[in-house]
């Protein structure tokens, strides 16, 4: 089982005059979805007054829970209510792990942690990271160049951060990091 968490991006566009159905629809969604398996929430941008596009972001807590949701009957039925409210299928995309916490898609509002959060989450891994990794650089490499001990520290660091301690931290601060879901 994979421990990254997901989060994918859907783009639909609501044909003219149904919004309001769409808003229904998209409540009776997300409701159901409030009960499934590793459901981190789900935060909805409205299209600015005359558009007619939404975007939904949809976060689980690993890929294995995010294909049960895809493979349910409860998505299965919502496809089914929502063709005659969109104009296209949707447009989906799939980010895991750091994809999700540095580049959200262009042109969408993903929910950010507070600055004093994401300052407070990387404080703590930062300093964790440079006394451990840093302390044992120095004995490893003690009579080595300093600007290359601190090349192999950094470089030990990043790849820490990236492939090993974000994901699951990222996946085990959910709740902390990410602000609660507002409405559909």
């Amino acid at each position: 089982m994979s421990t990254e968490p997901v989060t994918v991006v859907v783009r639909r566009t609501v044909k003219a005059g149904r919004e309001q159905d769409y808003e229904a629809w998209l409540g009776r969604l997300l409701e159901g979805a409030r009960g499934l398996p590793g459901y981190l929430g789900t935060t909805v941008t409205r299209p600015p007054p005359g558009g007619r596009d939404y975007v939904s972001v949809f976060r689980f807590d690993t890929v294995e829970h995010l294909e049960a949701f895809e493979a349910s009957e409860l998505r299965a039925r919502a496809l089914r209510e929502v063709v005659d409210l969109v104009e296209a299928d949707a447009r989906w995309e799939r980010l895991t792990g750091l994809e999700a916490w540095f580049s959200p898609p262009p042109g969408t509002m993903v929910p950010q942690p507070s600055r004093f959060r994401m300052a407070l989450v990387m404080i703590v891994v930062v300093y964790g990271l440079v006394l451990s990794i840093g302390t044992l650089v120095a004995k490893l490499l003690g009579d080595a160049p300093q600007p290359l001990r601190l090349l192999v520290t950094i470089t030990l660091e990043v790849f820490f951060m990236t492939y090993v301690l974000m994901p699951r931290l990222t996946r085990a601060l959910a709740r902390f990091i990410y602000p609660a879901p507002k409405g559909p």
